[in-house]
């Protein structure tokens, strides 16, 4: 069963970002709006991956984890992209205020969780990038898909927009460790570090690869 984690909620209202918020009201509707898009496809990827098991006895999902951009990200990312400052300029711009990650367990289980996302009449595709078939320069590899989905509110309904990134528990481990690594570093990493980082990226790939092939030999054994 896969583990489903609560949104990190890491809106905050500093002085800094009240170009963006008029007001904790807009600040919390925001919030809440997003939160609750959230919890909408977390709650789909269950009922997904529930019945996936029920099906073919296993579990394509092999965790779940969802954040939600702050307010300084917000407020940063609009203004590198010279967009208007405003609670209706960010909903607009920004398809990755909501984020969610499915890490799976096989390459297949990728592509058919989202298939199974994008089969559902209320939901809709707004932009995909396959990293995997085509992977980033620095490596990374993961299936980008940004969903817009109804929010039913107490007043009114709201599509919104979720970025879901699908990916490996190997791919995952690679991205985890060359954001730390590449990230959260204050040191200017020298073009040989780099490289090895890239072979390192493409040696996690064979071995995905691998083990997918594994996998599909051991359901043909009788």
């Amino acid at each position: 069963m896969a583990t489903l984690t609560t949104p990190q909620t890491n809106f905050s209202a500093e002085p800094a970002e009240n170009e963006l918020f008029k007001n904790l009201r807009e600040f919390l509707e925001l919030q809440h709006l997003y939160s609750a898009a959230i919890r909408e496809i977390q709650t789909k990827l269950e009922i997904l991956n529930e019945d996936f098991n029920v099906r073919f006895a296993r579990n394509p999902i092999h965790h779940i984890e969802s954040r939600l951009k702050s307010s300084a990200s917000i407020l940063k990312k609009l203004k590198k992209k010279g967009c208007e400052i405003s609670i209706e300029s960010a909903r607009k711009n920004l398809n990755d205020i909501a984020g969610i990650r499915v890490v799976c367990c096989y390459i297949d289980d990728v592509y058919d969780v989202a298939d199974m996302l994008l089969r559902q009449s209320d939901i809709h595709l707004v932009k995909v990038q396959d990293y995997i078939k085509n992977p980033n320069y620095n490596g990374y590899r993961s299936l980008h898909l940004d969903l817009s989905i109804p929010v039913f509110l107490s007043e009114s309904t709201e599509q919104v927009t979720v970025e879901v990134q699908i990916r490996t528990v190997a791919m995952d481990f690679w991205a985890s460790l060359e954001h730390d690594l590449r990230y959260k570093s204050d040191k200017n990493i020298p073009a040989d570090i780099c490289k090895a980082m890239l072979e390192s990226a493409a040696a996690i790939a064979d071995i995905d690869v691998r083990m997918q092939e594994i996998y599909r030999e051991i359901q043909k054994l009788e």
